[in-house]
């Protein structure tokens, strides 16, 4: 069973770098690939990067493309998100989830969605 946590949110400025983490406390029986999905005030969570289980290789989303870095620990269960060039206009609160891609939509698994972690970007 995946179960996520993020961890790592803050409060930084504008143009600053911020690293979270999503740590999979569970037994894994089965490798997956993990997805950010965060979510701006008023909207619907929104992919913003994934990895696969081996960590070598990376998908991103438009909006992030250049900016956001995703890495897998060698553990294997915490995959790090490095977010550089932080903008007040970035989404709020960070979410992981078990992700596949259905046609050219990925799609998180709604039962491994993580709490969340709050990023709050000053101008």
């Amino acid at each position: 069973q995946v179960r996520l946590k993020e961890s790592g949110g803050g409060l930084v400025l504008a143009g600053a770098s911020l690293n979270s983490s999503c740590t999979d406390s569970g037994r894994v029986v089965k490798g997956y690939t993990t997805g950010w999905f965060p979510r701006a005030p008023g909207k619907e969570r929104e992919f913003v990067a994934a990895i696969n289980w081996n960590g070598d290789s990376t998908y991103y989303g438009d909006s992030v493309k250049g900016r956001f870095i995703c890495s897998r620990e060698n553990d294997k269960k915490t995959v790090q998100l490095r977010m550089n060039s932080l903008q007040p206009e970035d989404p709020v609160v960070y979410y992981c989830a078990a992700t596949g891609l259905a046609g050219t939509t990925w799609r998180a698994d709604v039962g491994s969605w993580g709490p969340g972690t709050q990023v709050t970007v000053a101008s």
